[in-house]
């Protein structure tokens, strides 16, 4: 099936801006991951709209056949739009009501359509509500150094939350465009081997660590070849978030130029003058030189 032609559909993965061509911004044949996935400004705007969309649908109904309300005045669709909403609400002040067969089935079948929106929209809103966001947030800048003599890639992450994660799991991906015998270019991926890719618990802060031996698949890049590879690291971390009982996912993806060779993380996690360990997050971004460390 060919695809829909259509404005490109640009959106960010990480720190990246990608384009789509030939895709869908707004898919509206699947309004349920649509109304899951739109911003809440936005959701509560489509729900205004669509409500009131409704009313006036109703209240030209009503409007159509006069006095089929009572107290309603011919021509008078203001009164038959605020009939129309205490009906899809079933309020029923009772100073308009239905007084014949085409008013009666009319308020009817809107009885039934409000009863239908207003559970739809309690139950989009309590699933909007309970997914728990990870809260994990990922070093701005990926950097690779020596550690234990190794050259090391690093990738730090923290818990911005009290408490912990468990069962944390992390996997990074490493991708660059490469060349075949044949001249075609196609995009390379594999997954790198950490030191350590789980967690037991996820408390303070978490540094990834990919050794560059000579089986990685890092070896011999420089900072000029992973842009000419326009090279891309994604990292996924799935965890369990004990408190709240379920699963979280969170993402992050370094271009070639979040890539700094030579630089090391600077310390973030310490103890305070009574011996207890602490954690400063706002230091999670920050690089110095390799050469400048103890």
């Amino acid at each position: 099936m060919a695809r829909h032609d259509g404005d490109p559909v640009r959106f960010k993965v990480g720190n990246s801006e990608l384009t789509k061509l030939g895709a869908k911004r707004y898919d509206f044949s699947d309004p349920y991951h649509l109304a899951l996935t739109m911003r809440w400004p936005n959701f509560f705007a489509a729900c205004l709209a669509i409500y009131l969309a409704i009313n006036l649908a109703f209240a030209l109904l009503y409007d159509l056949v006069p006095h089929c309300i009572a107290n309603v005045p011919p021509g008078s669709l203001a009164d038959a739009f605020f009939f129309s909403i205490q009906t899809l609400t079933t309020v029923g002040y009772g100073v308009m009501a239905p007084q014949s067969i085409y008013g009666s089935v009319v308020a009817s079948v809107e009885l039934t359509l409000g009863l239908v929106f207003t559970a739809l929209f309690t139950g989009l809103i309590f699933v909007r509500f309970s997914r728990i966001k990870a809260k994990i947030i990922f070093a701005k800048t990926a950097v690779v150094a020596r550690h234990d003599g190794v050259p090391t890639l690093m990738i730090r992450l923290g818990y911005d939350r009290a408490g912990f994660l468990a069962d944390a799991e992390a996997r990074v991906t490493f991708m660059r465009l490469q060349r075949t015998a044949e001249g075609q270019v196609f995009r390379q991926s594999d997954d790198l081997k950490l030191v350590r890719s789980r967690l037991a618990l996820m408390v303070l802060t978490w540094t990834l660590m990919h050794e560059i031996d000579a089986t990685s698949p890092l070896l011999g890049f420089t900072p000029e070849s992973l842009r000419a590879a326009d090279a891309r690291l994604i990292v996924t971390i799935r965890a369990r978030n004990h408190a709240a009982g379920s699963e979280v996912f969170d993402m992050s993806l370094y271009d070639a130029a979040d890539i700094a060779f030579g630089m090391i993380y600077q310390d973030v996690v310490q103890a305070d003058a009574t011996g207890r360990i602490q954690a400063d997050l706002r230091k999670l971004d920050l690089v110095e030189p390799e050469e400048a460390s103890p």
